[in-house]
């Protein structure tokens, strides 16, 4: 089995004084192990919803989000809270659009902590040297490697994201969820990172989803979908590249 995420007839709606809302209406899409899905779409479209709703961070009133990977199958929409912190640690990489790094925590161990989350028994010295290994791995995969002992406030915007992206892979996820990566980087560290997420998608082959307004790198992309009120449409070039 290979790695997909496919999403069918995702809604989601929110209370609204005396009514609701419709934030996700009646979503699909489709996004293979080694490709990326880009979302377009005017501020409060939807995008972030659908973001959270396939973290398994909100729970969408109705539709399915089925997770395929070599070790199992699960629909993200019918997990128990405890089921789906577990799989988001285990099987979900998630890119906010702000770092949000540890201040106190030097680059090498922002990584080496998403590692022991949810654990309750002491780590064995072979782990950690396994774990941390791994962590080195990531920062010189994303160009950081002699960066690893400093902490964020040492680091340009460029370089804290690109900590922000290796510490997303740091558990080795199927499904890799971006949020606008480039929105507070000029044009160049911006150029960096979409060229970083595409080389690491293909290496890590992670089916992606990656929200952005810059319209300017979509030629890079899969596929390319527009949202619009909680309407999800995919773009009509990117069906012919498929």
């Amino acid at each position: 089995m290979t790695t997909a995420l496919t999403v069918a007839d995702l809604t989601l709606t929110y209370p609204d004084g005396g009514g609701r809302i419709t934030a996700l209406d009646q979503v699909n899409l489709a996004v293979r192990g080694g490709e990326i899905a880009a979302i377009t779409g005017p501020s409060g479209s939807g995008k972030s919803s659908l973001l959270a709703a396939v973290s398994t961070l909100i729970r969408p009133d109705a539709g399915c989000m089925l997770l395929e990977t070599p070790s199992g199958s699960w629909d993200l929409a019918a997990l128990s809270r405890r089921e789906a912190a577990a799989l988001r640690r285990d099987q979900i990489g998630i890119v906010f659009q702000q770092p949000n790094l540890v201040p106190a925590l030097t680059a090498l161990e922002q990584l080496e902590a998403m590692t022991h989350l949810g654990q309750t028994f002491l780590v064995s010295p072979r782990r950690c040297r396994e774990t941390r290994a791994h962590a080195m791995e990531l920062l010189a995969a994303v160009g950081l490697a002699d960066h690893h002992h400093k902490r964020p406030a040492h680091l340009s915007g460029g370089q804290r994201q690109r900590v922000n992206i290796a510490r997303a892979l740091m558990n080795n996820p199927a499904l890799l969820v971006i949020d606008e990566p480039t929105s507070a980087l000029d044009q160049e560290r911006g150029a960096a990172i979409i060229d970083l997420i595409l080389q690491v998608v293909h290496d890590h082959q992670a089916a992606t989803l990656l929200v952005t307004h810059d319209h300017s790198h979509l030629h890079q992309m899969d596929a390319v979908y527009s949202m619009i009120d909680g309407r999800l449409t995919r773009n009509a070039a990117s069906l012919a590249v498929a």
